[in-house]
């Protein structure tokens, strides 16, 4: 059997922004606001989240293809090794895009089917944003991303690591949406980062139904 692939990009001095590590204090933040008893983190990366996460005593496991970033269980989002409901809280961050376009609702269902409750998911998205930061004496500072009116998609061309964007042509933020909608999760919110407009968040839901339909 062929080994999973290897992946050092993760630990690149380039890789860790500073935009990058306001992503994972909204990841980290929508965890621990979640409260979970036991939660799956898809996609270890360099591993901060994770080590973090567990020195706040978070019960967590971890999964990914790549055997050198040692997850606890080496393994695709496409056939997640673990039962149904195994989990109440699953993350994904900044994997998904990883995959062919195609792949994207199967992984939905596959993520849905091992978690019992909650879902937070991030994906790239390239829609043109300003940003708006004002800050004025004994007034709350005001903080804003006005979508620009007139954004135009541009064609995906795969650079060896992402398959898509939000954003792109053909794969505009209302078919993430959709796709996710017939996945069976529930959009509760979704938002850019604003010190990183590149990563949206969905923070998604399985409803009583849902579960109850299985």
């Amino acid at each position: 059997m062929k080994p999973p692939p290897l992946s050092s990009s993760c630990f690149d001095r380039n890789y860790d922004t500073k935009e990058r590590f306001c992503s994972y204090w909204h990841q980290i933040d929508e965890i621990i606001s979640l409260k979970p008893k036991k939660m799956l983190e898809i996609g270890i990366g360099n591993g901060f989240v994770s080590k973090y996460l567990r020195d706040k005593k978070i019960n967590l496991i971890t999964l990914d293809m790549a055997h050198d970033l040692r997850p606890d269980t080496v393994g695709s989002v496409s056939a997640i090794p673990f039962r149904s409901e195994s989990f109440d809280l699953v993350s994904c961050c900044e994997v998904l895009e990883h995959l062919p376009f195609e792949k994207f609702p199967e992984t939905l269902k596959e993520i849905r089917r091992i978690a019992q409750g909650s879902v937070i998911l991030s994906l790239p998205d390239v829609t043109t944003v300003y940003r708006i930061h004002i800050d004025l004496p004994k007034i709350k500072p005001i903080r804003r991303l006005v979508p620009h009116p007139f954004h135009r998609p541009v064609r995906h061309e795969f650079d060896g690591e992402h398959y898509w964007e939000i954003g792109k042509k053909g794969c505009p933020r209302g078919r993430i949406e959709f796709e996710i909608s017939r996945s069976g999760l529930i959009i509760v919110k979704t938002y850019k980062v604003f010190e990183f407009p590149y990563h949206r968040f969905f923070v998604l839901r399985k409803t009583e139904a849902n579960s109850a339909s299985r």
